[in-house]
């Protein structure tokens, strides 16, 4: 079962959310209540895998959308 990530919906304005996770069938309906105090909540839309080829090697690299180390920004790409 996919792990969906969902925060609060801030009542004020500057008011921080909060995120959690939830494991759910795909499916089940989104959440619209946080399941331990009801607050209202939405889900976060996230990343996911990006696969890349190296034409010349065939070689293949998937690095996390937006991964902060191995990923292209870091020299590792194997699209180099």
């Amino acid at each position: 079962m996919p792990i969906y990530v969902y925060e609060t919906i801030p009542e004020a304005t500057g008011t921080t959310p909060e995120r959690f996770e939830v494991r759910q069938s795909m499916s089940e309906a989104p959440l619209t209540r946080h399941p331990e105090h009801g607050t209202p909540v939405r889900r976060v839309l996230s990343g996911g895998l990006v696969m890349f080829t190296n034409s010349q090697s065939g070689e293949s690299c998937g690095f996390p959308s937006g991964a902060s180390s191995g990923g292209c920004g870091s020299g590792n790409c194997c699209m180099n």
